[in-house]
């Protein structure tokens, strides 16, 4: 049985948007043409600007179709989503332009016109889309739009599965149960073929998370899915096999599945190049008083220790460098590993607790006084932009390690498939409140799903988190 509450979403959507972008730029007339007092380029009635516009509008709703505003992968990613709109926002006008000229200037009364409708069309579909979200979440309260799941498989990942998609009113699923494997407040069943006599709902969707010894088995599951017009995914046991950029190609004349390390290859990896580049070179220009007030000040409260911390660390490929940082720590302890520095001040086991923390320690003994302030605003981290420029790291990525410290990382060679950033997920995720090995995994994250809309997410909630201090890099 399929649900068709994705279908009727995108809909809505595309009605929204529709009637958006008319509130849109019927707001936009009336700004100009009504409450400035300004000569207009020509007398265009509301009736015949508004029929024009109407009539190039659908073209606009094609762009949104087209860049994937109404595909379940975008509107469930709110900041995919916001992406998408502000390039369908600048695409559709100048779709509209383009008929203006077309139509020799029927449409515009004046050259405002277009730049207001502009703004105000991606502020009301802002608008409309975050309504839209509300209300669908609200209506999942009430059992409307909710999708029944079946999760199919004996492994762990089946357990993990449920309790993450549990929260209806969030994920807008309902698991009717789970075949193969106990997992306690949800229904479980010994066979594909007792869930399907037992369960009194039918499920919308399938997700097997292992494939069966006996090919008959799996193909029960399939044929049904098929015959019932049930949404069928898989999703393997060992995720590991299965992360990064995944591609399906001939080999031989045969169908393979191609798993890369990263999805940051080919064109994402030259735009990712190019946008840290143009980003840093902007940064440091702008930045500089700043650089050269906090040298001056480094050097008033300690003249004769070096202002620049530097040390060997590694970057994509396992390559080493320089990395560049206003120093933070005292002199007696600039330039040693953690360990090496708790242990000359005889304190060895602070290490322990500094990298179970997440390599943060509250009143850390081996900062300076003005050490500590450059580290609660993160001010240290700004010479790192010199080494954007240089290629040695992004701007976002996992955090660079030390060489003596590579063996010690599980996966290490995984994480270094990409260059290892000032920012990352683990800061913006309150490196205070997580774990060693969860820091790991949250750069392993992102190395296996990069997107130039997640390096976006990251600066922007860095940029939050170095605002409220709700982070301590």
């Amino acid at each position: 049985m399929k649900n068709n509450a994705s279908f009727v979403y995108a809909l809505f959507l595309i009605v929204g948007d529709f009637l958006a972008l008319v509130a849109a730029f019927a707001a936009a007339y009336v700004i100009r043409v009504k409450l400035d007092p300004q000569p207009l380029i020509r007398q265009i009635p509301a009736l015949t600007y508004l029929y024009a516009f109407l009539a190039v509008l659908p073209f606009w709703i094609l762009v949104h179709a087209f860049i994937g505003l109404y595909s379940q992968q975008t509107y469930e990613k709110r900041f995919s989503e916001l992406g998408r709109l502000l390039i369908g926002s600048f695409v559709g006008i100048l779709v509209v332009i383009g008929y203006n000229f077309i139509t020799n200037g029927k449409l515009f009364p004046a050259r405002l016109v277009p730049v207001y409708g502009l703004l105000l069309s991606f502020a009301f579909l802002l608008l409309f889309r975050t309504v839209a979200r509300f209300l669908r979440h609200l209506l999942y309260r009430f059992d409307i739009g909710v999708s029944n799941l079946l999760i199919i498989g004996d492994t762990s990942t089946s357990e993990s599965l449920a309790k993450l998609v549990s929260n209806t009113r969030w994920s807008g699923q309902r698991v009717l149960g789970i075949v193969g494997h106990k997992v306690d407040g949800f229904a479980h069943f010994a066979s594909f073929k007792e869930a399907m006599e037992t369960l009194e709902e039918r499920p919308h969707g399938i997700i097997q998370t292992e494939l069966y010894k006996t090919p008959e088995r799996n193909s029960e599951i399939l044929e049904y899915t098929q015959t019932h017009h049930i949404a069928y995914r898989f999703m393997p046991g060992n995720s590991d096999l299965f992360v990064g950029n995944i591609t399906v190609e001939l080999f031989a004349g045969l169908p393979m599945i191609a798993v890369h390390q990263t999805a940051l290859i080919g064109w994402g990896r030259i735009i990712k190049r190019l946008f840290d580049w143009v980003v840093s070179l902007i940064l440091v220009i702008v930045l500089s008083p700043v650089f050269l007030l906090l040298a001056l000040l480094q050097k008033l409260f300690d003249p004769s220790a070096p202002v620049f911390f530097r040390q060997t660390r590694l970057t994509r490929f396992n390559r080493e460098f320089k990395v560049y940082k206003f120093r933070t720590l005292k002199t007696a302890y600039n330039g040693l590993t953690p360990e090496e520095g708790f242990q000359k001040m005889g304190q060895p086991k602070l290490a322990e607790v500094f990298r179970a923390n997440g390599d943060f320690l509250p009143n850390d003994p081996r900062l300076s006084r003005f050490g500590r302030f450059l580290r609660r605003t993160s001010l240290d981290e700004l010479p790192q932009l010199f080494n954007v420029l240089k290629g040695d790291l992004s701007l976002v990525g996992p955090r660079t390690l030390i060489p003596q410290e590579l063996e010690a990382y599980e996966k290490r060679h995984a994480i270094l498939a990409v260059k290892s950033g000032i920012t990352g997920l683990a800061q913006i995720s309150g490196r205070k409140d997580i774990s060693f090995d969860e820091r790991r995994k949250l750069d392993m994250y992102y190395v296996q799903n990069w997107s130039f809309w997640l390096d976006l997410s990251i600066l922007l909630r860095t940029l939050r988190v170095i605002v409220t201090s709700s982070g301590d890099k």
